[in-house]
């Protein structure tokens, strides 16, 4: 399908979608056009630890590891 015809679909489908949905799919295209931007600080922290980790500096965590810290985390949180 070209661009003409996805573009004509879209239409089609806009003009014809429930407000749910037509208000989920203006989420979805204007979330594509924000434009998020480092401050040199949070790149250049960043760029360190992506220096660290290339370089087997520092400590990473598989989501199994994350995910138990969170949970002990957590649990002592509740205790308090």
């Amino acid at each position: 399908m070209g661009t003409a015809q996805l573009r004509q679909r879209l239409h089609d489908i806009i003009d014809n979608v429930e407000d749910k949905k037509l208000k989920a799919i203006y989420t979805l295209l204007e979330g594509d056009t924000y434009d998020y931007s480092l401050s040199a600080a949070q790149k250049k922290e960043l760029d360190n630890r992506l220096d660290d980790y290339k370089n087997g500096r520092g400590k990473n965590y598989t989501w199994e590891e994350t995910v138990a810290l969170m949970d002990e985390a957590l649990a002592a949180k509740q205790k308090k």
